[in-house]
């Protein structure tokens, strides 16, 4: 096995595949990136059995000025590979493989030597066969999961609240994430094609999206295709795929309150800077939570019963309607799901000290089936 390469498309796309790899990885083949080697193509593959991701660089792409002389395959150690690559002295970087999968790695006058392994002891990557794929509107696609998975659970006792529930509609494609303390919904639209089965929800690994919306850039095209508890993004030359996590999502719907008796109108900046000074205190205290008191035309938020002092704040509410209220929440979660909305007026939806509170945003849009929903529960006080 032996090309040349450009270096620093190379250490782009090494990068790339690394992020499907698992420091702690049981099949030790796994701590390495696969690299094969055809008359035509490199082919990069890093997985952690959940996650794969393949880069394939062709030949006739002159910005990669990919010069193969030798076909074959190998994988290598990631961090070091990553690091030496990154760390070489000129623009062009030759890999040689020899016949016991030792890789010589040259650029200018520096060449180092590192042992690899036999790539055919890599696990192969499944075969798709699917008619199920989708084109994504890649922006909103990357918004929409910003403004869910920091709600989905970090705890494997429920596995399937660990992932992205995924939904489809004729017209529209909702994401869901909930560790059961907190939800986060949005709905984008999504022209879905006549022979793509509406019916089909999909719970995908956070980690498989997190990594999606870090490689993807806005301007490009994005593809979803499911196949056998698969899903499978595709965008440029680069494919990940993903097992999809097993069990029935929860009826997340039934969360939301049906009616409010109380609403505050307020700019989400405002609030969430709010919210974050009134955490200064929470976060001493041993509950690590903010009280909301709602009195007539007013609003204010305290941290009081500290043994580190207290606070108090009114809101700089835009409108205040409906009855005295007085709710515990959380500041990091309530933090996190106003920095969903990003800029612009919320719409706080209140019914009772133990009930779900609901943020929705304020705004005027043409573009239907843009639905955005985050719900955070009370905590009980006494």
């Amino acid at each position: 096995m032996k090309f040349k390469i450009n270096r620093l498309r190379l250490v782009e796309e090494l990068a790339n595949v690394s992020r499907a790899i698992s420091s702690k990885a049981t099949i030790p083949v796994l701590t390495g990136i696969k690299l094969a080697l055809n008359q035509h193509e490199l082919t990069l593959i890093g997985s952690d059995t959940d996650i794969s991701i393949e880069s394939i660089l062709s030949s006739d792409n002159e910005k990669l000025n990919l010069q193969i002389e030798r076909t074959g395959s190998i994988v290598l150690p990631t961090r070091l590979l990553n690091e030496v690559v990154r760390k070489l002295p000129t623009d062009t970087v030759e890999i040689e493989v020899n016949d016991q999968f030792l890789a010589t790695i040259t650029s200018g006058q520096a060449v180092f030597q590192i042992n690899g392994v036999d790539g055919a002891q890599y696990p192969l990557l499944p075969d798709i066969q699917t008619n199920q794929r989708l084109k994504l509107p890649t922006m909103f696609f990357k918004q929409m999961v910003h403004q869910t998975i920091f709600a989905a659970s970090n705890q494997e006792t429920r596995p399937v609240l660990t992932g992205i529930h995924l939904t489809f509609d004729e017209h529209s494609m909702t994401a869901v994430a909930t560790d059961s303390h907190r939800m986060g919904l949005r709905q984008i639209p999504l022209e879905i094609p006549t022979d793509f089965d509406h019916s089909v929800a999909l719970n995908v690994p956070k980690k498989t999206l997190l990594e999606l919306t870090r490689i993807v850039e806005d301007e490009q095209d994005l593809y979803l295709a499911i196949s056998d508890q698969q899903v499978i993004f595709t965008v440029d030359h680069l494919t990940i795929y993903s097992r999809l996590i097993e069990g029935a999502y929860p009826d997340t719907s039934r969360f939301v309150p049906e009616n409010y008796t109380t609403t505050i109108t307020i700019d989400a900046p405002e609030f969430l800077n709010a919210v974050d000074r009134a955490g200064l205190l929470a976060h001493e205290a041993k509950n690590n939570n903010i009280q909301l008191n709602v009195e007539g035309n007013a609003a204010y938020l305290s941290v009081q019963g500290n043994e580190v002092g207290h606070v108090e704040e009114e809101l700089k509410a835009q409108k205040i309607e409906g009855e005295p209220i007085k709710i515990s929440f959380n500041p990091d979660y309530m933090k996190d799901a106003l920095k969903a909305f990003t800029q612009g007026t919320v719409e706080l939806r209140l019914t009772s000290a133990v009930r779900p509170l609901v943020l929705v945003p304020v705004f005027s849009t043409e573009v239907p089936h843009s639905q955005l929903i985050q719900l955070l529960t009370p905590i009980r006080t006494h």
